[in-house]
């Protein structure tokens, strides 16, 4: 049996009100256990409309200092791809609603922002659990008009009080970004095909194997890449996992403030994992291009029952033995942490 969490319509009443140039996109869902057999799931997403006029993605362009680029026929298409992915008008006000088996949910209602969240509550999800690599997700469906004859989808991952969660950064840790590099970062990103670090896949399979592992994906990108993150995930093999990334607006602030305070930003995104799921370990793996050994020593120190083991990819040349690490790691266990140039140096991983 499946329940609502607010008693106000069932899906054969109601449903997502989008015309047809809107665009709905369900964020991966996390759902924490509550009794014996209930789940507490916190869904989220957005509502948006593409913005159609090439003037605008011409604007981009000059924005992200691309206008004197001479761009391949494939680096063009990729950008018209990412750039349209920022130039949205975000549609407020829409209530969101979903089907998990024969239940319907309302999911929320849109902010100014687009973005819709809500919680709900699920009694005995045997039935509907998929198992996809470790994890037990859930899949659903949003409730549209009869008429409208998309099919937009979304997952629920099922997590376990007791396991392994695997907290990985995103840009230059699995993904080659080169952050420490302006305009190499740029084009990683708008031009370029995502291009995966090689080995990690393979590393990260190795993890998937043990039983009640999860992975959470927090990275500095913006959401408006989620769906291109989306596919690389899946698409080079590595397991399928929550996101959390950035809020970003153009208005706001310019793109490369998406990699300013680090820390505030990733700690700020981790440690309430660690505070919801306290019987959990930890592993956590980024990379010297910014401030992950910092943050993550920070993390040990703090939460060291629940920090099993950290990764530290190195983009930055400096070995194990540099001063910056010991000081970073200064009086914690030297087993707990490595720094590897290659994913088959890896020494360590959970049982």
């Amino acid at each position: 049996m499946v329940l609502l969490l607010n008693n106000t319509a069932t899906a054969r009443d109601v449903f997502t009100k989008l015309k047809p140039d809107e665009q709905l996109i369900f964020y991966p869902a996390l759902a924490q256990r509550v009794g014996a057999d209930s789940w507490r799931v916190e869904l989220h997403g957005c509502i948006f409309e593409p913005e159609p006029r090439r003037v605008m993605l011409a604007l981009l362009r000059d924005t992200l200092e691309l206008k004197d680029v001479e761009l391949s026929p494939a680096e063009q298409k990729t950008f018209d791809a990412r750039a349209r992915l920022f130039l949205v008008d975000h549609e407020r006000r829409k209530r969101v609603f979903i089907r998990l088996g024969a239940e319907g949910f309302s999911a929320g209602r849109t902010g100014a922002d687009g973005k819709f969240s809500g919680r709900i509550l699920l009694r005995d999800t045997t039935s509907l659990q998929q198992q996809t690599d470790s994890a037990s997700v859930l899949p659903f469906k949003a409730v549209l008009a009869s008429d409208d004859p998309r099919n937009i989808a979304g997952d629920i991952f099922l997590l376990e009080d007791e396991g392994v969660s695997i907290i990985s950064d995103l840009d230059d840790t699995i993904k080659i970004t080169e952050v420490r590099d302006r305009r190499a970062t740029l084009r990683n990103t708008f031009l370029r095909e995502f291009e995966p670090v090689p080995g990690m896949a393979e590393f990260y399979q190795t993890l998937a194997r043990s039983k009640g592992v999860a992975f959470h994906y927090v990275s500095a990108s913006p959401w408006q890449l989620y769906p291109p993150l989306a596919d690389f995930i899946p698409a080079q093999g590595f397991p399928r996992g929550t996101f959390h990334l950035k809020e970003f607006r153009w208005k706001d602030r310019s793109f490369f403030s998406l990699f300013s305070n680090p820390e505030e930003y990733k700690l700020g995104v981790i440690e309430p994992l660690l505070k919801r799921f306290p019987n959990r370990r930890f592993l956590l793996i980024g990379d010297s291009g910014e401030r992950d050994p910092e943050i993550y020593a920070t993390l040990a120190r703090k939460y060291p029952r629940q920090i099993e083991r950290i990764y530290i990819r190195d983009v930055s040349d400096e070995p194990a033995e540099a001063d910056r690490y010991g000081k970073t790691f200064a009086n914690l266990p030297r087993t707990l942490w490595q720094v590897f140039r290659e994913p088959a140096e890896i020494k360590v991983a959970p049982q």
